[in-house]
This record gives structure tokens, sequence and C-alpha cells, in this order.
């Protein structure tokens, strides 16, 4: 708790209790809502949540995460001056340095002095937000489970991105740098990122590959942010997925493939959908992804999946929830990050959950991953349609 006094600062509350965070503790940052609870209440209070969002026959225990150094990615606001910036978040307006953030993977961590070096000694002019001045916004760092590191660096122009290419031999020696990148993000806007990516630096693409899973992650890509608990999920999923042993699945809004490849066997056609056509391209390409709108791809298909595997964004699957409903689709793998629109979504198909487990990615936080696996309702038919189940083509 936080007791808010004139001019906005903040105080900790003495009584709370010390957390092994000295940003929390000293009231400078409070981003871990809940570091004060003891992590097993934390766990204890989803599971809660989730059993009452969401009505299933079996609730399987809840997949507990490392409390510390899980996050594979950090988008680090960057304030102050060239000579002495500040790498961490904005508070009441000004840069609050987290360098020693506990969340980080180590990696992340220890990358911090090198970005801070590199700023100083190439002027990177920090972003002033009240001032609206300077060029450098952030530093996005995503860190592989091999322990190398995509770096981007957030502009507002790219007057700087010849001085940043030019140094990034430097750089390298320092840190173990795969990718490097400027994305362009002029407006002044509580975006994390802008439209225009420029390569800078080493392959293309971050080889975030999990045991046998190949996985690709582009600069604008999306991969979650713990990647231990990414690794059990895909697992799971993918042996739920073997119980059923469906001969066709579809992975739609796929990503980067992950649940498309840990399902895919050779008597089993998988065919994943991503909208971004690059995202497609660092997943594989054809013939197992295609580039397009999952919607609109799964109604111009002349056949349904045996087992459909769906993994939206947090406001759920839309309109698409009622072609499900009225198709002869009957089992649907549904992977969330809001519980409250996947139960919504499911009651529409007129499905009912038959297991669900929750995936602690985001601890000491509200927020959580969901695995369900649900199953057409007795006595919902679906409605008269040309589809039936068959083996899915590829691309």
């Amino acid at each position: 708790m936080l007791i808010r006094l004139r001019y906005d600062v903040a105080v900790p509350d003495q009584s709370a209790p010390l957390t092994p965070c000295h940003y929390f503790n000293e009231g400078l940052c409070r981003s871990c809502t809940h570091l004060a609870t003891p992590y097993e209440e934390q766990l204890a209070q989803k599971q809660s949540f989730s059993e009452t969002i969401l009505e299933c026959d079996s609730w399987l225990p809840p997949v507990a995460s490392a409390e510390f150094g899980f996050r594979n990615k950090a988008k680090i606001i960057i304030a102050g001056t060239v000579a002495e910036p500040t790498l961490g978040i904005l508070r009441n307006g000004a840069g609050q340095d987290l360098r020693d953030c506990l969340l980080y993977n180590p990696i992340i961590t220890e990358a911090h002095e090198p970005l801070t070096e590199f700023i100083t000694r190439n002027k990177l002019t920090p972003y002033s937000v009240p001032e609206r001045t300077g060029e450098l916004k952030s530093i996005i760092v995503t860190a592989s489970p091999h322990g190398r590191l995509m770096v981007r660096f957030v502009l507002r122009s790219p007057d700087f991105v010849e001085r940043i290419s030019s140094d990034l031999d430097w750089l390298a020696e320092h840190l173990p740098l795969d990718v490097a990148s400027a994305n362009i993000l002029p407006e002044h806007v509580a975006l994390p990122e802008g439209p225009t990516e420029i390569h800078l630096f080493g392959d293309p693409l971050l080889d975030m590959s999990l045991g046998p899973l190949d996985l690709r992650l582009r600069p604008q890509g999306f991969f979650q942010t713990n990647t231990e608990i990414t690794r059990v999920l895909y697992a799971t999923a993918a042996a739920w997925a073997d119980e059923v042993d469906p001969s066709s699945v579809w992975d739609l809004y796929c990503g980067v493939g992950g649940f498309a490849k840990s399902m895919a066997a050779p008597w089993r056609t998988v065919t994943g959908v991503e909208l971004s056509e690059e995202a497609v391209i660092a997943a594989g390409g054809a013939p197992l992804f295609v580039a397009g709108d999952a919607g609109q791809w799964a109604r111009e298909q002349g056949t349904v999946p045996d087992l459909l595997v769906v993994n939206p964004p947090r406001r759920g699957i839309g309109d698409l929830a009622e072609w499900i409903r009225d198709s002869s689709i009957d089992r649907v793998l549904y992977s969330s990050c809001n519980l409250v629109s996947a139960a919504k979504d499911i009651e529409i198909m007129g499905f009912k959950a038959e297991r669900a487990q929750v995936f602690d990615m985001f601890p000491h936080t509200d927020h959580l991953e969901c695995l369900i696996m649900a199953v057409r309702e007795a006595g919902q038919q679906a409605s008269d349609h040309p589809n039936n189940s068959a083996t899915a083509n590829g691309f």
C-alpha cells in the first residue's frame, strides 16, 4: 500500500511487509502489485478467481512460475541525460532507474551497464516526455532461451540510426547480441513502438527455440514473456492434443507457431494461421503456416479440423465464436490471457470447458494464462453446415 502526499510523492507504508525488491519497499515502483503477498497465496487467489469465472468439469492444479528472473523481455524507458541516463520507467514524469529489477532474466540485468555506456558514448539524447524533446525513447531487450539478446532502439526519428549502427560492433563485444534494430515512433503517444522497423545488426530473427520446437522471433513479433512457463504451456497443449489424437489441427492466431509445432506429427496435418505475413515467414512459411485473417481463412475452407486451437488477443475471438457454434467442430483448445472473454466465447460457441489449467505467466500481478479444452455441449447441435470434420489442407 502507498500513502499519497502532496505533489504526488510516493511514500511507502511502513506497515507493509518488506519484499526482496528495494524499489517496491521504497515506493519507487509498484508494477508488481502483489509482490508483498506470499507467492503460494497469489497462486491460490488466481486459481480461485479462474474457477469463479469459468465453469469447468475438471480444474487442474495451477502451474507455478519462478518468482524472479523469469521475464525474457524488458521495455526500458530511457530518461535523464546523455551523461547520466536512467533505464527503467517513468514516475511522476521523471525517469526512475530499475536496472536491478528482480523480474528480469539475468542476462537482461547484465545488459543494462553496457547499454548505459552505449547511450553516453554515442550521445543518444534521452527523450523527455514533459518537454517533448530528445530522440531515444526506450530500449526493448529480449533474451532467448540460449542466452542471446535482441536489442531494439525506439527513436523519435531516424536521425540517430546511423550513429547507433556504426557502433554496434562495440555493443556486441560487451553483451551477447544476435539482433539489433531501430524502431521509429515519431508521435508523442503512450505506445511501446511505431510501425517502422529498421534492421541494423546480425540476424533478422532471434532464435527462441524450446527444445525440439524451432521458434523464431522477428523484432515486432510476439512471444510470451515467461520462457519456462511457455515451455510447459506448449508441452501441456501437445499432451492434451495427443490424448484426442486428431488427424487434423488448425492453430488460429498462431504467432510464432508454438502450438502448431508442438502438435505436429507425421500422421497429423497441422495448419497455423496468422495475420502478419512477416510472422508467418518467421514461423517457417508454407505449407505449415498461412498468412491471413484467421476468421476469414477458416470460413473459406471446405472442411473443418478434428481439433481447433485458438490463442487470441485479450479481446477474444469475436464473431468467430458464432461460426464455431454453427460449424461441425466439436473440440476447441483455447489458450487465453483473459478468462472473462474466453468464458464468453465458449458460451457463445455452445461449448463447455472439459478441462482447464492456470499457467502463472505473470507472477505478482492479476494476469494469468489459462489453457482450456472445450467440447460441444450435449444437445447443442451444429446448424446445417457444409463442413464436416476431415483432414484440413495445408497451404
